[in-house]
């Protein structure tokens, strides 16, 4: 089974060490980065290929829905899931091309299934397109 690759992007240490920890057990899943901005998202997403992005809406240098567009702009194909500490970002998130947001208050269990979801749709668009 092909792991799934996620880079986690946040400014706040304590949520990027978090979220990395939270994730680290599951077998499925393998982080291959973590950014501490917008425009180290952008870099980090091109260097890693990552399958997942978990993305802050508020960061200095590029906020979350800047790096959004200019990752989609160079990899269409990944899933971009903004995680908030308000949901207000939304609507910004997904007109930028995010896939889905969360608020940071989620529960682990909708987190996990919300990156395992998105991998499988990414997945099954490429089998369909014939990658």
């Amino acid at each position: 089974m092909d792991k799934i690759k996620v880079l986690i992007v946040d400014d706040n240490e304590v949520v990027r060490e978090g979220l990395e920890t939270l994730l680290a057990p599951h077998e499925d899943i393998q982080i291959v980065g973590k950014a501490v901005d917008g425009l180290d998202a952008v870099s980090k997403a091109v260097e890693t290929g990552p399958d997942v992005i978990l993305m802050d809406a508020q960061m200095p240098r590029a906020d979350g829905a800047e790096a959004t567009r200019k990752i989609k702009e160079k990899i269409p194909e990944v899933k971009v899931l903004f995680l908030t500490v308000y949901g207000d970002y939304a609507g910004d998130a997904l007109a930028a091309g995010a896939s889905w947001y969360l608020t940071k208050d989620c529960r682990r269990q909708d987190l996990l299934e919300a990156i395992r979801s998105l991998a499988q749709s990414k997945k099954a668009k490429a089998k369909r397109q014939g990658n």
